[in-house]
């Protein structure tokens, strides 16, 4: 173990530790997200497809998850896998954990799991990785220090590293193009690359990433959107060209499917969170 620095933020109402994995993690997983409440205040909060699958190491009380689909289940430690709509968290308050955010082929590799088994939904993560997963979130709540719980994960994480299955060459590929586009290649120039069917890329791409590759350029042509237009300066018309949609009009379809709202009523709630957290903290 080494004396790794980690990083304290007030985000207003809670704290967040944030701390860089191991380097042998990092191409599958960005940050360590440690958080926790200072004072228990109930929340509730919209979620969004994302690039991401999402690993909630819980070491408070459960929340609550809710999606179109699902009138809502009180998870522990979980792992939420690919979704192509919009959820819901509800939180008694007390939150205290940590948060991982990680790609897909990352997670199929550490979680050793074909990812199309948990598209659109979430698993307690004892009931995904076996007992393991519990003594490390009872590990992790007796560790008072954030960069020791940081080891902690490294060490768990790089055990599965190493047993993990590893994705197919052909699907790495077609993810980086994907991601690295925005969403903005279509299936056949991705099978076309890499040298495979359109059905079999989908196949298989669909089995490791969990979604299939036209919906998971939909996925991240939505929320390239979101990012361009949460920073301001393009309209509506101008992020639908740029995010490669036909016009505004089917911008605004895409959000109303994939988020639920318009983009003017995400962004409102976007900027309304914003300024309750700058407004909570300390001048």
């Amino acid at each position: 173990m080494v004396d790794r620095p980690v990083e304290i933020r007030d985000r207003g109402g809670w704290l967040e530790a944030r701390g860089r994995p191991h380097r042998a993690l990092r191409p599958f997983l960005r940050v360590y997200q440690g958080y926790w409440e200072p004072v228990a205040v109930p929340s509730r909060m919209r979620t969004l497809p994302t690039r991401s699958a999402v690993v909630i190491v819980n070491l408070g009380p459960p929340m609550r998850l809710a999606t179109p689909s699902d009138a809502g289940t009180e998870y522990g430690s979980f792992v939420a896998g690919m979704h192509d709509g919009h959820g819901e968290y509800t939180t008694p308050g007390g939150q205290h954990g940590v948060q991982l955010d990680v790609t897909p082929l990352g997670a199929y590799t550490l979680l050793g799991v074909p990812m199309a088994r948990i598209t659109n939904a979430a698993v307690e993560l004892p009931d995904l990785l076996g007992p393991g997963a519990a003594a490390l979130v009872e590990r992790l709540a007796g560790t008072p220090s954030w960069a020791a719980r940081f080891d902690l994960l490294d060490a768990f994480l790089l055990r599965r590293l190493e047993i993990g299955p590893v994705p197919d060459p052909e699907v790495a590929r077609a993810w980086r193009l994907l991601d690295g586009t925005g969403g903005a290649v279509g299936v056949a120039r991705l099978a076309e690359d890499v040298g495979w069917s359109r059905r079999h890329l989908t196949q298989r791409f669909t089995e490791q990433a969990g979604l299939p590759p036209k919906v998971m350029g939909r996925v991240l042509r939505f929320q390239r959107a979101v990012g361009l237009l949460s920073r301001g300066g393009l309209g509506l018309a101008e992020a639908a060209a740029v995010c490669g949609y036909y016009d505004q009009a089917h911008l605004n379809r895409e959000f109303r499917a994939l988020a639920g709202c318009t983009p003017s009523e995400l962004l409102g709630g976007m900027l309304e969170q914003q300024r309750v957290t700058t407004a909570a903290e300390p001048a």
